[in-house]
């Protein structure tokens, strides 16, 4: 398997990003967000209803409407 071929969420993305959008969109969905992916009863009833599970599996479809900026070190504020 080449690194081209490998799935965007483990190429794309730190542990620090992938944690921060997960938990973000977890957060969204106990708050009340609207599933991004078609979800039966049954997969709801063996994700227990959990958000954490249900983010990770939007993540891993790549759905999460969630970006990451990383600003390039010379567009970084000096304080000047």
């Amino acid at each position: 398997m080449s690194t081209k071929e490998k799935k965007a969420d483990e190429t794309e993305y730190t542990r620090y990003e992938k944690a921060r959008m997960l938990g973000s969109r977890a957060l969204q969905l106990s708050m009340g967000a609207p599933f991004l992916i078609k979800l039966g009863s049954k997969d709801l009833e063996q994700l227990k209803y959990n958000p954490v599970e249900i983010a990770k599996l939007e993540f891993k479809r790549g759905v999460i409407p969630i970006t990451v900026r990383r600003p390039l070190p010379h567009e970084r504020n000096t304080g000047s």
